[in-house]
């Protein structure tokens, strides 16, 4: 990861992951749910905990960390390379209708990168931000929370069934949390 993407094993960052060209490819839930499925994934088995997260239609956010022993960087490289695979796939095997754009979309922009075989779905990098008080990981919390309000997709941040803040308000999420 470049400079700008730099983390700290076990410290608390803000993280955004963003797709290419800002394709809205998470309007649809079978999208959505391989997001669901990896992030549980990576609670799971790769060392990640995990305190808020929301997927809007073209970028998630994060708040999270590794946990000891593991580096932030390498679940992030895996997750994101995995999501990658798995969504291209389901984009190009399930009915599409923007399956012709979104794959020359994904396909420019993995051309002339030597490290893309053949699509690349994310932006380089994930705009890590390190959480260095409880106030910054409010503000970040609640601007996570409120990103689907903010975007009129629901009234009200618990109802937006692709992000923690179901969890906050002491009701189970897709995703597996740790509630501060």
């Amino acid at each position: 990861m470049g400079i700008k993407n730099k983390t700290t094993s076990n410290e608390l960052y803000f993280l955004t992951f963003t797709v290419v060209d800002w394709v809205d490819v998470f309007t649809k839930a079978k999208y959505k749910h391989i997001i669901v499925d990896a992030l549980q994934f990576a609670v799971n088995n790769k060392g990640l905990d995990l305190f808020a997260w929301c997927i809007m239609t073209n970028h998630i956010h994060l708040i999270a960390r590794s946990k000891k022993n593991f580096e932030l960087s390498d679940i992030i490289r895996d997750f994101k390379k995995f999501t990658n695979k798995a969504i291209i796939k389901l984009i190009e095997e399930e009915p599409e209708s923007r399956r012709k754009w979104m794959l020359y979309r994904f396909e420019f922009h993995g051309k002339y990168n030597p490290k893309i075989k053949d699509y690349k779905f994310w932006k380089d990098g994930s705009d890590a931000k390190h959480i260095y008080s409880k106030e910054f990981f409010m503000q970040k919390l609640n601007y996570i929370h409120n990103n689907p309000v903010k975007d009129e997709i629901v009234a009200e941040p618990h109802h937006y069934l692709y992000s923690s803040a179901i969890d906050y308000t002491d009701e189970k999420g897709l995703v597996d949390v740790i509630v501060v």
